[in-house]
């Protein structure tokens, strides 16, 4: 199961950069305006699968 390393500030930003991304891509109609797909993808899901080989994650450490 894969077990959430996106923090809240960490997803927000993806999903604002993969919007922009991907409407700057439908505003100069060009194809590589997909690659917003990815960060956009990874911060819904909270996410990331290159965080897991370098035991990354931004969401908050439980305290207790």
């Amino acid at each position: 199961m894969m077990t959430a390393n996106i923090g809240t500030t960490d997803r927000i930003l993806r999903i604002v950069a993969g919007l922009v991304i991907l409407g700057w891509g439908v505003a100069a109609q060009n194809w590589l305006g997909a690659i917003g797909l990815v960060p956009l993808a990874t911060g819904v899901i909270r996410w990331c699968p290159l965080y897991c080989p370098l035991k990354i994650s931004t969401t908050p450490k439980s305290q207790g």
